[in-house]
């Protein structure tokens, strides 16, 4: 073949490479939001079903949108908000409430986001948070005292807990399996697809410096969803009085299955020391 054939054979491979990447970041970007959310509308289980003592919730957002969930009665006088990951809905979080209930004695406030169980609506990013600032004002509106509130974000909830942080008065922040920011996440698992054609940011990493109120991350070795370098870089990132647990041998969805008495004995001293803190 002469320089030329081989020339024009490299540029049409190029040509070719360059229009497949081209269509593959535009399929990405069409589905993003697909991407990220993974709601199920159905409620396999019920408070009940677990042994749980649940109050029925219907908070409405800002925007209208009207929202689903529980208020699960714990023995103490701390509750617990609990903004969920991304897929499925509350009806799969019960038994991990459960676990709350039995070992922490909190109340837990479980709340599905706008598109998610029975709450109206589909998900984006200001929405949940919406959702988030609608949740928080619907404890306290039942005279809860902020100081007596502890947001507990999973994995996306870890974005809206800080959100919420930001703009409400509350006792302290616990983040399990955060991510710095979707643009950072979508390079471990999209690395091809540029940052800037990220249109869901949900910026963790800019924002926890502005959270001023104790803050526990939790992260599994082995999760391969969100890797534990961004629950630590979270961590050194926080305002102050943060604290960093590692949860040997769990994943991104096993953590209270697997984090045995550690996991259990990190929720509770930091739980014993954020009430002294406001006590």
């Amino acid at each position: 073949m002469s320089f030329r054939g081989v020339v024009g054979t490299a540029l049409s491979l190029l040509t070719f490479a360059v229009v497949a990447w081209l269509l593959l970041v535009g399929l990405l970007m069409l589905q993003e939001r697909r991407l990220i959310f993974f709601p199920t509308t159905v409620l396999t289980a019920l408070p009940a079903d677990f042994g749980l003592h649940a109050q029925e919730l219907s908070i409405t957002a800002a925007d209208g949108v009207r929202l689903h969930g529980w208020w699960i009665q714990g023995p103490g006088d701390r509750v617990l908000i609990w903004y969920h990951g991304n897929a499925g809905n509350i009806g799969h979080r019960l038994d991990n409430a459960r676990w709350f209930v039995d070992q922490l004695g909190v109340d837990v406030v479980l709340v599905d986001y706008r598109g998610y169980g029975r709450s109206e609506g589909a998900p984006d990013e200001e929405g949940i948070y919406r959702d988030g600032l609608a949740i928080y004002d619907a404890v306290v509106a039942r005279s809860v005292r902020a100081e007596d509130i502890v947001l507990f974000g999973r994995s996306l909830g870890g974005a809206v807990a800080i959100e919420v942080a930001l703009h409400r008065p509350v006792g302290a922040i616990v983040l399990e399996s955060p991510f710095r920011s979707v643009p950072a996440l979508a390079r471990e698992h999209y690395w091809f697809v540029p940052s800037f054609l990220v249109r869901t940011r949900m910026d963790n990493e800019s924002k926890i410096g502005s959270v001023d109120v104790p803050t526990l991350v939790l992260h599994g070795d082995r999760d391969r969803v969100v890797p534990v370098a961004h629950g630590r870089r979270l961590f050194e990132l926080a305002a102050r009085s943060a604290q960093f647990h590692l949860i040997e041998g769990a994943g991104h969805n096993d953590t209270y299955l697997v984090g045995g008495r550690p996991y259990r004995d990190a929720w509770t001293a930091f739980l014993r020391r954020t009430a002294s803190a406001v006590g």
